[in-house]
């Protein structure tokens, strides 16, 4: 989460690349909140039951991508946008979802 603000903080990532810097992004995006979702679930797992793990970490990865985009806000030359929150929350329950199909054949549920 430090990084995901710090990067944040910076008035321009820009690479010049134009559209292939757009997608890209938006691809990290996506790789860093699912990332975030699943060390969040990694952390609460042996704390709480399965489900409830996987429910708060994306609830925190979602809660911190909006955060996310109010400090962008901010940020001389960012903006933050409810595309962006959209993305990231993307990112984040694609994680939950993977782990929900492994936890459940794990389990031999499916």
């Amino acid at each position: 989460m430090v990084v995901i603000f710090y990067l944040s903080a910076q008035p321009d990532l820009s690479s010049g690349l134009g559209i292939v810097d757009l997608v890209g992004r938006k691809l990290v995006h996506v790789a860093e909140y699912a990332l975030l979702c699943a060390l969040w679930w990694r952390a609460l797992r042996p704390a709480t039951p399965p489900r409830v793990a996987l429910v708060a970490s994306l609830t925190v990865s979602i809660a911190y991508a909006a955060s996310d985009e109010l400090h962008q806000s901010f940020i001389p030359g960012r903006t933050g946008t409810p595309i962006d929150v959209s993305i990231d929350a993307f990112g984040a329950g694609l994680a939950a979802l993977i782990i929900r199909r492994r936890e459940r054949r794990l389990a031999g549920l499916g």
